[in-house]
């Protein structure tokens, strides 16, 4: 059974046709990213609590 990914873009991906950036998708129980400006190309996947410490790291100021 093949399943169709919903890809999800973020705001801040650039000026134009919006390509600079790279999109997510749900594939439970990983998280899956590729590149907007390649989406034909390899996609990677990580699981979805380390993708939550990420993108939580990212939000934390530098310093802390």
């Amino acid at each position: 059974m093949v399943t169709t990914r919903i890809w999800k873009k973020s705001s801040y991906s650039g000026g134009g046709e919006g390509n600079a950036c790279v999109e997510v998708a749900r594939r439970h129980p990983h998280i899956a990213v590729r590149d907007s400006k390649a989406p034909a190309r390899a996609v990677l996947t990580f699981p979805a609590p380390a993708f939550t410490a990420f993108l939580a790291a990212l939000k934390t100021p530098t310093g802390e």
